[in-house]
């Protein structure tokens, strides 16, 4: 299976890395300022650009020998984009020069084995300020490529570099039949516990300190003659009380191990309640499109009665409506309740994240849907629904044709989406729905 390639612009504060996101991702997303250290958490992206696609990462700015716990924060964060990358853009500014902190942050990346490609930042004259970028040459990390990040200049030829340096999807990737998993969810919440009992050993180091996973962590598992592959994620060794300090340091390596996986299982701590830390985790999977799972873990630990699984259920699907999908399983990694059926669930949306359903079928489901709903109006002009089709799968996504897209509104996809689930289940899995127009004549 494959994924995207993911990419990260690190250097120094106030170089421009957020302006040069906002370029490539085409639009304002990252704060910016000339105030050094204003990007204290890491955005994420997804980018295309010509036939390639990937995920593009802000960090905040890295100053090597700071002791400012803030900076010092924001260093670790930088690292942990690092270590996720396939590809490093290592950014630098033309106006002031090479510094003693690039040369120090260029050893960090040289250490880390990863492709760095040299961006000189704030080149808005290559003529005049062309002898300034050969400068850079002495940091030993290659050719220095010169754009100007707010007037988008050289964004084209650096992005080429970029690509050049991807992963390519291998033929042996396609041909596995193991099911990758990533265990996503805040830190301290269960997650190598989980990994642990359903393994029948303690592979992970489990302890009661929020973020001792320090790494990404496969662990391979053979269960009733089916491979799986688990893949925890990482979370937070505290270093300050620093408000969100744990989200900004989950993001990038939730991102990275979920784009590897088919299927994320995230994990909410039965005692505090679903919040809206997990609420932007299940977002992560949720825009990837991947198969999901909730498990409520501890659920050992809570006083419960006839309808405290119904209470807990119905707050879930209130916190995250976008998810009304998923399925959810009380679960207690500590005494082993309900583990093994994770195992059977596991299988069931995966296998509904790769169902196909024919064409004659879908079009059947939806000419009885419009016929039990008419289809909305504007002006006069009714949406006409001509065709559907499914276009691929993992996660399940059909076009629809219609007459004029404008008039379709989310309400009636939605009333689409739920008849075809109706028709089929796809409990576990989001779909995917584009509206493309056709001429009625056609």
């Amino acid at each position: 299976m494959s994924r995207k390639n993911i990419v990260a612009v690190v250097g120094r504060p106030n170089v421009g890395k957020s302006t040069l996101f906002n370029a490539m991702a085409g639009s304002r997303i990252a704060i910016v300022q000339d105030t050094p250290g204003v990007t204290r958490d890491r955005l994420y992206q997804d980018v295309e650009w010509l036939n390639h696609s990937f995920t593009l990462i802000d960090t905040g700015g890295i100053e090597p020998e700071s002791k400012d716990i803030i900076l010092s924060q924001m260093r670790e964060q930088a690292q942990i984009a690092i270590d996720t990358a396939d590809v490093i853009i290592f950014m630098v500014d033309v106006k002031q020069g090479l510094t003693d902190s690039d040369s120090k942050v260029a050893d960090m990346l040289r250490r880390s084995g990863k492709p760095v490609v040299l961006c000189v930042n704030k080149v808005d004259n290559y003529t005049r300020d062309s002898l300034d970028v050969y400068e850079f040459y002495n940091l030993g990390i290659g050719e220095p490529f010169p754009i100007s990040a707010v007037n988008k200049q050289g964004i084209g030829d650096l992005l080429e570099e970029v690509v050049s340096h991807f992963k390519k999807d291998s033929i042996n990737d396609n041909e596995d039949d193991t099911t990758k998993i990533a265990i996503i969810g805040k830190p301290n919440v269960g997650k190598s516990s989980i990994i642990n009992k359903l393994i029948g050993e303690n592979r992970l180091i489990v302890s009661d300190i929020a973020g001792t996973t320090r790494d990404a962590i496969d662990t391979e598992v053979k269960y009733n003659g089916k491979n799986y592959t688990f893949i925890d994620t990482a979370g937070l060794r505290r270093k300050s009380k620093v408000k969100d300090a744990l989200e900004h340091y989950m993001i990038v390596r939730t991102v990275g191990a979920v784009e590897r996986a088919d299927i994320a299982i995230l994990v909410i701590n039965a005692e505090e309640g679903v919040t809206e830390q997990d609420a932007k985790i299940a977002g992560i999977a949720h825009d990837s499109g991947k198969a999901v799972i909730i498990a409520v873990n501890k659920w050992d630990l809570i006083e419960k009665d006839n309808h405290s699984v119904k209470e807990f259920t119905k707050n879930i699907r209130n916190v995250l409506p976008f998810m009304n999908y998923a399925e959810i399983i009380f679960i207690s990694a500590e005494t082993g309740q309900r583990l093994v059926k994770l195992y059977d669930l596991i299988d069931i949306v995966s296998e509904n994240h790769a169902m196909r359903v024919a064409t004659g079928v879908l079009n059947e489901i939806m000419t009885q849907a419009v016929v039990m709903q008419q289809p909305p109006s504007d002006k006069g002009k009714i949406l006409k629904l001509y065709y559907i089709t499914q276009a691929s799968v993992k996660p399940p996504t059909f076009v629809i044709f219609v007459n004029d897209k404008k008039l379709m509104h989310f309400s009636y996809t939605r009333y689409i989406e739920n008849q075809i689930r109706e028709a089929f289940g796809f409990k576990g899995t989001p779909l995917r729905f584009i509206i493309r127009e056709r001429k009625e004549d056609k």
